[in-house]
């Protein structure tokens, strides 16, 4: 099974990524193909991994969770197993919602969703400064967003 997308690959990939519950039958007309071939390469594409999964984009501020912080993280060790044991908890809190390996002037980049700086603040003093090897935190808040991707 080659691992290589062609241009009809990528097209799938273009309209899935904006319209994942699009129908089979919408998806096969849209790209120039039968069913059962357009089918077979959807099947394909998700077993190579480029689709990993479908899924709901949810509206945080219908769901009250309209705070947003970026919270840069040093840890005091950075042995391979003390980053195994911050990445491990980083798994379990809910309120993060992305957490990046940075190279840089510190290890980690947090993005941090609450209902608003009371909960974050919470959330930072009880929750994230007891995350394993957690050394130092700054916080940035944001304003507002002007462009995020769903993938």
């Amino acid at each position: 099974m080659s691992s290589q997308i062609d241009h009809i690959d990528e097209r799938i990939l273009s309209i899935l990524a904006k319209e994942g519950r699009l129908p089979i039958a919408d998806l096969s007309r849209r790209i120039g193909l039968s069913k059962t071939p357009c089918q077979a390469r959807l099947k394909r594409l998700q077993a190579q991994g480029y689709i990993k999964g479908f899924r709901a984009v949810l509206n945080p501020s219908k769901l009250g969770l309209d705070h947003v912080a970026f919270v840069e993280v040093r840890l005091n060790d950075t042995t391979e197993r003390s980053l195994g044991a911050f990445n491990d908890a980083v798994q379990a809190v809910a309120e993060i919602e992305q957490c990046h390996m940075i190279a840089g002037a510190f290890d980690y980049l947090l993005k941090v969703r609450t209902s608003d700086i009371s909960a974050y603040r919470r959330v930072l003093g009880e929750v994230i400064s007891s995350l394993p090897h957690v050394a130092h935190t700054s916080t940035h808040v944001s304003m507002e967003a002007i462009k995020e991707l769903q993938y």
